[in-house]
């Protein structure tokens, strides 16, 4: 049988992940044997799998095992959608950075640390932020410190403190520096204000100058300095203390308050919440995108009918209160991200593999994209043709909303200039979505001049 090791799975020389028969597995390699059993006879495991902190998994056969070295091969529970960092709201990064320091003081507690903390090691599962390395695990040392500091600080408290005391679009630089904001970066561009918290002070303008300093300095190693572990403790706590300090509120950005600045009647916002979900109920998908979600007010009807539903929009306001809403209401089944379809998250890392490009983490079952062509193709100068095969290879079908030109919203975004798009018509819509879709139905939205299309993968039937 050939195993397909994944690309993003090389780092860590105690195991890696691999495929094999379409179902995902973790080797555990023998050097990680002790760090493993004490995982479990320690209680750790079942402390953190039942506080909903960490994946559960199951033990398989050993020889399922994809290279030399194997102690155990293990099958975790899937992701339904593997999101990164510099795609998640400030919350969810908020929310991430504390089940991560929360992990520490367990494992602290029965005699383990975790070894690294990468923001890439969590993932969203039902609704929550979990940690999905379970070999992240090593016995606690005494007097060593958390080897772990640095790593925490830049992938986690300075993207953070950028977002909180500087400007939200800071955290599109986690996409630049996909191991961790540097230090001495972040520390510059925080106001000097930020000098005055301790946590901020000592955990990001501090230790960014030691990392230069220390750069700058003897090739020759320095004696690491011993840390008790109450010392240990200590500084988890105040991390944790300088993260909760942290907050952001999600105004001023262009799309934060679109539902409330439609020019939806109520008439019309039930006519299209009831269309929707009865296109919904034809396709009957598993999973949707929704693509230029908002808030999530349709996200959410998906959701409702048991779809996983991955919840997209370029405005870190919206998505912001679409998590929150998430976290006090919801059932698990939405996933809120920051993604501008304009530019969507890439391929990145070693050799391009280890970061999925977004269409490389698809097909969906469906993709919802309710007033976002017009967008798309007036606002962007993006070819009807171009945006329907890129709808098509995101997902098999799809619920598309048409605004015509007569929409005060896209009179609105020809006002300022020139009107070059005389095949944006309906006529011209449905001419060039048929080259990559088959339309399955289409209702006019009451009390509007919108009409919402159930479309199919192309030689599909009516």
């Amino acid at each position: 049988m050939q195993n397909d090791i994944l690309p993003s799975s090389f780092r860590d020389p105690s195991g890696f992940l691999f495929r094999s028969g379409g179902e995902l597995y973790r080797q555990v390699n023998e050097v990680c044997r002790e760090d493993y059993e004490l995982l479990f006879s320690s209680g750790l495991y079942a402390e953190l799998t039942g506080a909903g902190l960490l994946v559960e998994h199951e033990e398989t056969d050993p020889a399922l095992a994809s290279a030399p070295g194997a102690f155990k091969v293990i099958r975790p529970e899937l992701v339904p959608f593997v999101s990164y960092p510099y795609e998640w709201c400030f919350g969810q990064l908020k929310d991430a950075a504390l089940a991560t320091l929360e992990i520490q003081k367990k494992a602290l507690a029965r005699g383990l640390v975790i070894k690294d903390a990468s923001a890439y090691n969590i993932q969203f599962l039902r609704g929550r932020p979990m940690l999905i390395d379970t070999l992240s695990f090593a016995r606690y040392r005494e007097g060593e410190p958390w080897v772990a500091y640095r790593q925490f600080c830049q992938h986690f408290l300075a993207p953070l403190a950028l977002a909180a005391r500087t400007d939200i679009r800071l955290l599109r630089l986690q996409r630049e520096y996909i191991d961790g904001i540097p230090l001495d970066l972040a520390s510059r561009l925080l106001p000097g204000s930020t000098r005055f918290k301790f946590g901020l002070l000592s955990h990001l303008h501090l230790h960014g100058r030691s990392q230069v300093r220390h750069a700058a300095g003897s090739s020759r190693p320095s004696p690491r300095r011993r840390v008790s572990k109450l010392a240990l403790r200590g500084l988890v706590d105040s991390l944790e203390s300088a993260v909760k300090g942290l907050v952001w509120k999600p105004a001023g950005t262009e799309w934060g308050g679109y539902y409330a600045d439609t020019n939806y009647s109520e008439e019309a916002m039930a006519s299209k919440r009831e269309i929707v979900g009865r296109f919904l109920d034809d396709s009957r998908p598993a999973t949707v995108w929704d693509l230029g979600g908002n808030t999530g007010e349709f996200s959410r009807l998906a959701a409702a009918r048991g779809a996983f539903t991955v919840c997209f929009d370029a405005d870190p306001a919206a998505v912001e209160k679409c998590w929150r809403a998430e976290k006090k209401n919801g059932s698990g089944n939405l996933l809120p991200l920051v993604m501008d379809l304009t530019s969507p998250s890439p391929a990145l890392g070693w050799a391009g593999r280890e970061r999925d490009s977004l269409t490389d983490r698809g097909p969906c079952g469906l993709v919802l994209a309710l007033a976002l062509v017009h967008h798309l193709a007036v606002s962007n100068n993006v070819p009807l043709p171009l945006i329907g095969r890129y709808f098509a290879g995101l997902g098999r079908d799809l619920i598309v909303e048409f605004v015509p030109k007569e929409d005060s919203q896209v009179r609105r975004l020809l006002a300022t200039r020139e009107d070059v798009f005389p095949d944006y018509t309906r006529e011209g819509f449905e001419q060039a979505f048929s080259a990559s879709f088959s339309i399955r139905a289409r209702e006019k939205v009451r009390d509007s001049i919108r009409e919402i299309y159930l479309l199919g993968p192309a030689g599909e039937g009516a």
